[in-house]
């Protein structure tokens, strides 16, 4: 019983002392990035990105609730046009997301609000390259992070790596039609 009890003693301080550590170390900004090549041209990829409804038919989350509730405003691919969420389940939570810049076939970039499972704000950017005659898709989301939160973020970059390769992998399946 005596080693038992160490045993779990010795895993609750390396929690701990991993706790203090990611708190101090990891900076307040949380950046992901990931890319794909895809054997398209930018303009076929710009008409999956352009607009909020194009970027949910290839969107990973979307598939977290089918009867996700989903209300789009503004001028569709255009900066304003805005898409909010609202699940029943906290695995997909409610926010919005809308469009804050768009440059023709190269980039766009949104503002996304969470309300639900946790408040927050970020940003995300699709960003267009040419690589021969495919396009390179980069997909990046940055936000500031309380330092609780610094301590999730292994956890945060297997969940987001997870989710980017999804959503990249369909887009890719839909360009490349």
């Amino acid at each position: 019983m005596k080693t038992f009890l160490k045993i779990i003693g010795v895993i609750f301080l390396l929690i701990v002392v991993y706790a203090v550590i990611a708190m101090a170390a990891f900076g307040k900004v949380y950046r992901y990035e990931k890319s794909m090549v895809m054997n398209a041209p930018a303009e076929k990829v710009w008409q999956q990105i352009s607009s909020m409804k194009a970027f949910n038919q290839w969107n990973p989350w979307m598939k977290l609730d089918p009867s996700m509730k989903i209300a789009y405003t503004g001028n569709s691919g255009e900066v304003g046009d805005k898409y909010c969420w609202d699940s029943s389940n906290d695995n997909a939570g409610a926010g919005c997301q809308e469009i804050k810049e768009l440059v023709l076939n190269k980039r766009q970039k949104t503002e996304m609000i969470f309300k639900r499972p946790f408040d927050g704000q970020a940003t995300s950017e699709i960003i267009l390259s040419p690589e021969g005659n495919a396009t390179k898709v980069t997909w990046t989301m940055e936000t500031e992070q309380d330092p609780m939160m610094k301590i999730m973020r292994p956890f945060m970059d297997y969940q987001m790596g997870k989710s980017y390769e999804e959503g990249l992998n369909n887009l890719k399946n839909l360009v490349e039609k």
